[in-house]
């Protein structure tokens, strides 16, 4: 192992020199994580007031399906619910995806320029020059702090030109962006920890889903959040009330808190080897086990532990969306009709109920998508980092490489939807009181395997023929979301709605089932892969 012999003094010289190179490598990331956040606020700010119309009213038309328990679990402590304004629906309910979005970006960008630069072997080239051991740590937090700075003045600014208060506008930005580094101060322990950066990313992450868990739990007992509110780094930046009766002193919370996680941080970097993490990975068996002598068997290891990830996670959502079914409902009868478009665009609660369940299957689905885009990136990962050309160095072939790991993540993803389908047919089972929900729940859910299979086939096609535009398919997920959601309401042409892969998905329980479009999408994910293999085994390896 290498080990710094620089001197205290000296372990930050070359920090401005990292802070310049990191900005040089992300200058596509950088603005692409910052504008996506941004353009979160701005959609759910001009939506609002399209969905629900006038500001007179709100609290009858949203109030009725936000009932504590519903904004608990998908929003926060539900402070302005009983008397609603558009502003406070935005903070309460929507500001928190920006703030866990902020968060995500945190993690992934601290790692990024820290463990996977070690464990690629860039790190080791960029400390031979005149550059000290806290230096590449220190510069990973000053761009994390300042892609934050960005995102919460930026969200102020937005907020400020819808129209709402200065201060609380600039207030609840604050609040995106102290919840951001927070989990940079998080982040910047894990990495310390292995030496993997996946493995690092993931314990942030693990960090993040708890934080997540301990905030709807406070919650949930009390209305405004309870005393175990406070023990989650999200619940400091939504007890600031933006809106309500704004307050800065419990972002003191996290700046407390990202110091501590920065000191520890710091305070780990000096005392393990460069390259090295704290924890010493497992050593594994000198010989591999049979079942693993073959491609398809790497490619479900390496896909293992997301697919296990996942499925715990859609358990949990499931359920907790399937059995707040009836309070939805009830409150969805009071609403305006561009949301009860949303919804099927009926009147009755069975026609709303099989509504908000086929809706749910597109906001799932879409969770999946999103699973199996993660998938093939980190296949071209396996690329990048140099695993794949081992491998291809033996008997195995381009296409059964590559096939292996499609094969694994179509698997993969009609699973997640059979979990997915099956926990949130439990929960609204137990909700409603009707165990036939179950089956159709289920079944809406599975329907929605070809697209899915669609979407992975554009991912491959572009990992095929320029792995670097791999991250382009976000586009088509992102496509999939909004027309699955506000197609009914935008009054767009239908041949624009018909791109969507999801569109073509019959909206179980609320229309019949019809197996034709399930065939043409299947066709096509079927050519489109077969077209991602011939690409993919005509460039070289490592090809931009």
């Amino acid at each position: 192992m290498t080990t710094s012999t620089a001197s205290p003094a000296g372990a930050f010289t070359g920090t401005s020199r990292m802070v310049r190179f990191n900005l040089r490598r992300d200058r596509v990331k950088f603005p692409a994580w910052v504008l996506a956040i941004t353009f979160m606020a701005v959609y759910f700010t001009t939506a609002l007031p399209i969905l629900f119309g006038g500001e007179e009213g709100l609290s009858e038309t949203a109030g009725g399906f936000l009932t504590q328990g519903v904004v608990a679990i998908f929003g926060g402590p539900g402070y302005g619910m009983d008397d609603l304004t558009f502003p406070r629906l935005f903070v309460g309910v929507y500001g928190l995806y920006i703030i866990i979005l902020a968060a995500l970006m945190s993690i992934l960008m601290v790692s990024r320029h820290t463990r996977a630069e070690e464990q690629s072997g860039r790190a080791e080239l960029v400390r031979a020059s005149l550059v000290g051991r806290m230096a590449p740590l220190t510069g990973a937090v000053l761009v994390t702090a300042l892609a934050n700075i960005v995102v919460s003045l930026l969200i102020g600014s937005v907020l400020l030109g819808q129209g709402y208060e200065t201060a609380d506008s600039f207030l609840f930005g604050a609040s995106v962006g102290a919840a951001g580094l927070a989990f940079a101060g998080v982040t910047a322990v894990t990495v310390q920890l292995t030496e993997f950066s996946r493995t690092a990313s993931g314990l942030a992450g693990v960090a993040l889903g708890a934080a997540y868990v301990i905030r709807m739990a406070g919650d949930s007992f009390q209305e405004g959040g309870s005393a175990l509110s406070w023990f989650s780094p999200l619940a400091w930046s939504q007890q600031t009330r933006a809106f309500v009766d704004g307050r800065w002193w419990p972002l003191l919370l996290s700046v407390t808190f990202v110091a501590a996680t920065m000191a520890v941080g710091y305070t780990l970097a000096r005392r393990r080897d460069f390259g090295a993490g704290l924890i010493r990975p497992r050593p594994g068996s000198a010989r591999a086990p049979g079942w693993l002598n073959s491609p398809l068997a790497l490619a479900f290891r390496l896909q293992r532990g997301a697919i296990i990830a996942w499925t715990a996670i859609l358990l949990v959502w499931g359920y907790g969306n399937g059995v707040i079914v009836e309070p939805v409902v009830d409150g969805l009868q009071d609403v305006s009709t561009d949301v009860m478009a949303i919804f099927g665009g009926g009147e009755g609660g069975a026609i709303l109920m099989n509504g908000y369940l086929a809706t749910m299957g597109v906001y799932n689905a879409t969770l999946i998508a999103i699973f199996v885009v993660l998938g093939v990136l980190s296949a071209r990962s396996e690329e990048f980092d140099g695993r794949t050309e081992p491998v291809l160095a033996t008997a195995t072939s381009r296409w059964a490489w590559l096939g292996s790991h499609l094969i694994v993540l179509s698997i993969g993803s009609v699973l997640l939807l059979a979990v997915a389908g099956l926990s949130m047919g439990v929960g609204a089972a137990v909700g409603m009181g009707q165990p036939e929900i179950l089956w159709d729940v289920t079944a809406s859910h599975l329907a929605f395997a070809p697209a899915i299979l669609v979407i992975l086939a554009v991912a491959a096609l572009l990992y095929g023929f320029v792995p670097r535009a791999t991250g382009a398919v976000w586009a088509v997920v992102i496509y999939c979301f909004f027309m699955g959601f506000f197609a009914p309401v935008m009054d767009l042409p239908q041949w624009i709605v018909n791109l969507s892969p999801m569109e073509h998905v019959p909206g179980i329980p609320l229309e019949e089932f019809t197996v034709t479009p399930l065939l043409v999408l299947t066709v096509i994910a079927l050519m489109v892969g077969a077209a991602s293999l011939v690409s993919f085994r005509n460039r070289d390896l490592a090809a931009t």
